[in-house]
């Protein structure tokens, strides 16, 4: 399986808290309408969206993870979109409900990424219909070194152990760069070794409803995701059109 794949599964597809979230948005929807998933990776919120009907647009722009996507929907309505969040463009498309989930807001290189998304996002949302993006929490009270915790994501694929373990949140002052090293150990034992970092803009939801303003949306009461033992809670953000 490609790397990129594995690694996008072992750090992500574990999160679950956010799905009840989701699943009462998109119930909210009329019959047939469709949800624009932002940042769908291989589909931990797209495919559970789409396998209780309710069509969904998944968008990201790694081709490997939406091909992966598009394997595991098998039959499901399930349509993918290769593009950056901050420019896409989809004529003639309207969504009741576009979704950014897992903090995919907090990725694009501060204000001037995130109003071209809002720019973006505004010109592809039905009149009346709903922004819900999330934001974590509570960056501030992780920088510095993580003394063990919280637990590394794991998974065995084929008899290959892969390990992905946080070591630190180092502040870098409009943003948050969470360092893990990665680990594969294959059957033999042989152990292979390497550091990724993610950098998360330090964002809130008053911010993002200031910045949403500008283009026409209005800030409805916000949603809150609790943390759990294992992640950080999350705000979500909800826009109005």
């Amino acid at each position: 399986m490609n790397l990129t794949v594995v690694w996008h599964d072992v750090e992500c597809s574990g999160y679950r808290e956010d799905v009840g979230l989701w699943r009462e948005l998109a119930g909210a929807l009329g019959p047939g309408e469709a949800v624009l998933d932002v940042g769908a990776g291989t589909g931990r919120v797209t495919l559970d969206l789409a396998a209780r009907g309710v069509p969904v647009v998944a968008l990201d722009a790694d081709a490997d993870l939406l091909a992966e996507l598009q394997r595991r929907a098998d039959g499901l309505p399930v349509e993918t979109v290769c593009a950056d969040a901050r420019a896409f463009a989809l004529p003639g498309r309207r969504f009741g409900l576009i979704i950014v989930p897992m903090q995919t807001l907090q990725l694009l290189d501060g204000p001037v990424g995130r109003a071209h998304f809002l720019r973006r996002a505004r010109e592809h949302v039905a009149p009346g219909g709903l922004v819900a993006a999330a934001l974590a929490d509570a960056l501030d009270s992780f920088d510095g070194e993580l003394d063990g915790t919280p637990e590394p994501d794991r998974a065995e694929i084929d008899g290959v152990q892969y390990t992905s373990r946080p070591l630190a949140v180092v502040d870098e002052g409009g943003r948050a760069a969470i360092h893990r090293l990665r680990e594969i150990i294959g059957p033999d034992g042989a152990r292979s070794e390497s550091h990724d970092v993610i950098r998360l803009d330090r964002v809130d939801e008053r911010q993002v409803a200031a910045e949403a303003r500008e283009f026409g949306f209005r800030a409805l009461p916000a949603r809150r995701i609790p943390a759990t033992e294992v992640y950080v809670g999350s705000t979500v953000v909800l826009l109005g059109a």
